[in-house]
C-alpha cells in the first residue's frame, strides 16, 4: 500500500508543478502568438490545463481514501481486502487463486484482482465453502471457495515467523 501512496503522491507533485509553472508559461507563449481563435498551441495548453486539474482532483481524492483504509474494517472470517482465496471454477473444474487488492495494484496475470472488479465484488463477503455466481464481461462464472486466507491470517503468520 505504501508503494501505491508514493506513486500517487509523485504523480500529484509532478502535475501540481506542471499546473503552477509549465502550463502558465505555455499559455503566455501561445497568447503572444496572436489570434487565439485559431491558435492550436493555446487551445492545446488549455485542454491540458483542464485535464491536469481534473487528475489532481482524482489523485487527492484517492489519497484521502487510502489514508482512511484501516484493517479494522476488513473481515476476519470472509473474503475482503487483502484476502487470498482459492476457488474452484465449477464450470471448468479448475482451481484458481486470487488475492484481492486495491485497483492500483491489480494485475490479473499475477493473480492480483481489484476489489472494485466484478470478480472482486462477487467474492467480497464469501466464506469458506460458499458458492457464488459472478457476472463478468464474458458471461457468468460459478465459483466455490476452497481456501481462504485473510489479511489478518497473513499478519498473524508474519508475526509468528
Amino acid at each position: 500500500m505504501r508503494e501505491v501512496r508514493i506513486k500517487l503522491e509523485t504523480e500529484l507533485k509532478s502535475l501540481e508543478h506542471e499546473l503552477i509553472h509549465d502550463l502558465p508559461r505555455e499559455i503566455r507563449t501561445a497568447v503572444a502568438m496572436g489570434d487565439l481563435r485559431e491558435n492550436a498551441e493555446y487551445h492545446a495548453a488549455l485542454d491540458r490545463q483542464r485535464y491536469v486539474k481534473a487528475r489532481i482532483g482524482q489523485l487527492r481524492q484517492r489519497l484521502g481514501e487510502l489514508s482512511m483504509m484501516t484493517l479494522d474494517r476488513v473481515p476476519r472470517d470472509s473474503v475482503g481486502m487483502g484476502s487470498t482465496v482459492t476457488l474452484l471454477d465449477l464450470d471448468l473444474e479448475l482451481e484458481i487463486t486470487y488475492e484481492l487488492v486495491i485497483p492500483e495494484l491489480a494485475d490479473l496475470e499475477r493473480g492480483l484482482v481489484s476489489i472494485a472488479s466484478p470478480i472482486g465484488q462477487g467474492l467480497i463477503g464469501r466464506k469458506l465453502g460458499d458458492t457464488t455466481v459472478i457476472t463478468i464481461p464474458a458471461g457468468k462464472k460459478r465459483f466455490e471457495v476452497l481456501e481462504l486466507r485473510t489479511i489478518h491470517d497473513k499478519e498473524a503468520g508474519e508475526a509468528g515467523s
